[in-house]
């Protein structure tokens, strides 16, 4: 199926009909599906959560309904649809897209409400479960070390290039995991006596912006945080990074396809697979309490060969020897 048949799909049939009427047609279990990324942008996302329901027993339309909304980059408009989702005694709430799903979500979540999460941040930091092996309460899902790769793909950074000793770390200061993200940046950073440059951007307008403020301030390479607004805007970011001839890592692999010159991260496919499971065993009746918060572990190293050698950079043969998929 084409990316634009499934997105009509999606609009079509989950969204067309009201929800009372599907629910009194089909007598389905319901679940809700927040997103902080925009739906176009979630198209191999949204295929990788129904591929863990289906592995469950469960397909959309014939044995559970779905709600979907999508926050598409806004995280100011993650409480209303939030809300708006709790308001339709659904079984289960599914939050995934960008931590602030969750963090929007949880403090509107009914006692009785089961609630499973995908997010890159520390989710018992962030007061959404006590307790990764024994979440308890209604909410349990799946984290992916985002903060903790920070070191390594500086250590790839400097692989590529190693005389960069001034840092750029574009960020977006409206998402709830920014802090965690920026101690481990400049941690990293600091470990190796590199100066670091912070830019903001919470607007698509900023972007640009923040671009020529590390031009002006001579950053030499750059990380660009986790973040769904980012994501959402991989291809405008990976081309200003090639105009201002920044050397820029990534974590994930979206902003290699889209032209970014390397990406390492977990996997976002494989862990919205294993957030369609848990989805299923809830429906099935297992309590979010008595399954733990997983930890997703399967990264990959992405490297844009084009863009490489667009910026006169040469990629070592080890680099090439560790890499997952090189594009060409």
């Amino acid at each position: 199926m084409e990316r634009r048949e499934f997105i009509a799909l999606l609009c079509g049939t989950v969204v067309g009909r009201p929800l009372a009427a599907r629910a009194e047609q089909h007598a389905m279990p319901m679940a809700g599906y927040l997103s902080t990324r925009s739906l176009d942008d979630s198209a191999y996302i949204v295929a990788a959560f129904r591929k863990g329901l289906n592995e469950t027993g469960y397909s959309e339309g014939r044995d559970v309904m779905i709600e979907w909304r999508f926050a598409e980059g806004h995280y100011d408009r993650l409480p209303a649809l939030a809300a708006d989702l709790v308001r339709r005694q659904l079984n289960i709430l599914v939050a995934t897209g960008g931590t602030g799903s969750a963090v929007a979500a949880k403090p509107l979540l009914p006692a009785t409400m089961p609630m499973v999460f995908a997010m890159g941040g520390d989710p018992v930091k962030l007061n959404i479960v006590p307790d990764l092996a024994r979440p308890h309460g209604n909410v349990t899902g799946i984290t992916f070390l985002v903060n903790a790769l920070t070191a390594k793909q500086l250590q790839l950074l400097q692989e590529l290039a190693p005389k960069a000793k001034v840092l750029g770390f574009l960020v977006n200061p409206n998402d709830p995991n920014l802090s965690s993200q920026l101690d481990q940046a400049r941690e990293a950073v600091n470990a190796l006596g590199h100066k670091l440059v912070i830019a903001n951007a919470t607007m698509e307008r900023d972007i640009e912006s923040a671009f020529v403020m590390l031009s002006q301030e001579r950053v030499e390479a750059l990380f660009v945080q986790v973040d769904p607004f980012f994501t959402d805007r991989r291809g405008e970011i990976a081309a200003l990074a090639a105009r201002y001839s920044l050397p820029a890592i990534y974590a994930l692999r979206e902003f290699a396809d889209a032209g970014g010159l390397m990406s390492y991260g977990t996997s976002i496919t494989d862990a919205n697979r294993q957030l369609g499971v848990y989805a299923g065993q809830v429906l099935k009746g297992k309590k979010p309490a008595d399954l733990p918060v997983i930890q997703s572990t399967k990264f990959e190293l992405v490297l844009n060969l084009k863009t490489a050698k667009a910026l006169g950079l040469n990629i070592p043969d080890k680099l090439l020897a560790l890499a997952d998929e090189v594009i060409e």
